[in-house]
Protein backbone atom coordinates (compact mmCIF):
# COMPACT_ATOMS: atom_id res chain seq x y z
CA UNK A 1 0.00 0.00 0.00
CA UNK A 2 1.35 3.51 -0.74
CA UNK A 3 -0.35 6.52 1.00
CA UNK A 4 -0.64 9.13 -1.94
CA UNK A 5 -1.83 13.04 -1.55
CA UNK A 6 -2.21 16.16 -4.28
CA UNK A 7 -3.00 19.44 -4.32
CA UNK A 8 -5.27 21.83 -6.42
CA UNK A 9 -6.50 25.15 -6.24
CA UNK A 10 -10.70 26.09 -6.43
CA UNK A 11 -11.91 28.56 -7.84
CA UNK A 12 -14.05 30.64 -5.15
CA UNK A 13 -17.45 30.75 -6.95
CA UNK A 14 -17.20 28.05 -7.48
CA UNK A 15 -16.81 26.46 -4.02
CA UNK A 16 -20.62 25.75 -3.64
CA UNK A 17 -20.78 23.83 -6.93
CA UNK A 18 -17.94 21.80 -5.83
CA UNK A 19 -19.27 20.90 -2.13
CA UNK A 20 -22.97 19.73 -3.51
CA UNK A 21 -20.97 17.48 -6.27
CA UNK A 22 -19.29 15.83 -3.94
CA UNK A 23 -22.22 15.54 -2.09
CA UNK A 24 -23.68 12.88 -3.98
CA UNK A 25 -20.65 11.59 -6.00
CA UNK A 26 -22.12 9.05 -9.02
CA UNK A 27 -22.02 5.51 -8.27
CA UNK A 28 -20.07 4.49 -11.02
CA UNK A 29 -17.47 7.19 -10.11
CA UNK A 30 -16.86 5.70 -6.65
CA UNK A 31 -16.84 2.16 -8.21
CA UNK A 32 -14.27 3.50 -10.60
CA UNK A 33 -11.74 4.66 -7.94
CA UNK A 34 -11.98 1.18 -6.06
CA UNK A 35 -11.65 -0.70 -9.38
CA UNK A 36 -8.51 1.37 -9.85
CA UNK A 37 -7.01 0.13 -6.48
CA UNK A 38 -7.76 3.35 -4.35
CA UNK A 39 -9.03 3.45 -0.89
CA UNK A 40 -9.27 5.75 1.82
CA UNK A 41 -9.67 8.84 -0.44
CA UNK A 42 -10.61 11.87 1.20
CA UNK A 43 -10.47 15.58 -0.48
CA UNK A 44 -10.08 18.37 1.91
CA UNK A 45 -11.02 21.89 1.33
CA UNK A 46 -9.26 24.86 3.03
CA UNK A 47 -10.71 28.30 2.91
CA UNK A 48 -9.75 31.37 2.25
CA UNK A 49 -6.57 29.81 0.50
CA UNK A 50 -8.92 27.98 -1.52
CA UNK A 51 -6.84 25.03 -1.95
CA UNK A 52 -8.35 21.59 -2.45
CA UNK A 53 -6.40 18.44 -0.69
CA UNK A 54 -6.83 15.16 -2.04
CA UNK A 55 -5.32 12.15 -0.09
CA UNK A 56 -5.86 7.95 -0.40
CA UNK A 57 -4.06 4.81 -0.59
CA UNK A 58 -3.15 3.07 -3.26
CA UNK A 59 -3.27 -0.78 -3.05
CA UNK A 60 -2.52 -1.78 -6.67
CA UNK A 61 0.84 -2.23 -8.44
CA UNK A 62 0.35 -0.24 -11.42
CA UNK A 63 -0.57 3.39 -11.18
CA UNK A 64 -0.29 4.58 -14.25
CA UNK A 65 -2.14 1.71 -15.76
CA UNK A 66 -4.38 2.30 -13.25
CA UNK A 67 -5.27 6.40 -13.58
CA UNK A 68 -5.25 5.58 -17.72
CA UNK A 69 -8.40 3.25 -17.30
CA UNK A 70 -9.69 5.89 -15.04
CA UNK A 71 -9.23 8.49 -17.68
CA UNK A 72 -10.64 6.72 -20.10
CA UNK A 73 -13.67 5.79 -18.62
CA UNK A 74 -16.69 7.48 -20.28
CA UNK A 75 -18.64 8.21 -17.21
CA UNK A 76 -15.57 9.66 -15.22
CA UNK A 77 -14.80 11.82 -18.26
CA UNK A 78 -18.46 13.08 -17.98
CA UNK A 79 -17.97 13.68 -13.88
CA UNK A 80 -14.77 15.78 -14.88
CA UNK A 81 -16.61 17.76 -17.16
CA UNK A 82 -18.60 18.97 -14.24
CA UNK A 83 -15.77 19.44 -11.78
CA UNK A 84 -12.39 20.55 -13.68
CA UNK A 85 -14.50 24.02 -13.92
CA UNK A 86 -14.78 24.37 -10.55
CA UNK A 87 -10.71 24.09 -10.32
CA UNK A 88 -7.59 25.67 -10.64
CA UNK A 89 -4.40 23.99 -11.37
CA UNK A 90 -1.14 25.15 -10.16
CA UNK A 91 1.34 26.63 -12.87
CA UNK A 92 4.05 24.47 -11.31
CA UNK A 93 2.55 21.29 -11.50
CA UNK A 94 4.58 18.95 -13.17
CA UNK A 95 3.80 17.80 -17.07
CA UNK A 96 0.69 15.59 -17.50
CA UNK A 97 -0.57 16.34 -14.15
CA UNK A 98 -4.11 18.58 -13.44
CA UNK A 99 -3.88 17.92 -9.55
CA UNK A 100 -0.27 18.52 -8.64
CA UNK A 101 1.34 15.35 -6.60
CA UNK A 102 2.66 15.60 -3.17
CA UNK A 103 5.70 14.38 -1.97
CA UNK A 104 5.12 12.16 1.82
CA UNK A 105 7.37 13.57 4.50
CA UNK A 106 5.93 12.32 7.46
CA UNK A 107 3.76 9.72 9.03
CA UNK A 108 2.52 8.03 11.49
CA UNK A 109 -0.21 5.44 12.64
Amino acid sequence: MQRMGMVIGVNPDQIATYKRLHEAVWPEVLDLISRCNIRNYTIFLREPENLLFGTWEYHGTDFAADMARMAADAKNQEWWTLTIPCQRPFESRKEGEWWAMMEEVFHHD
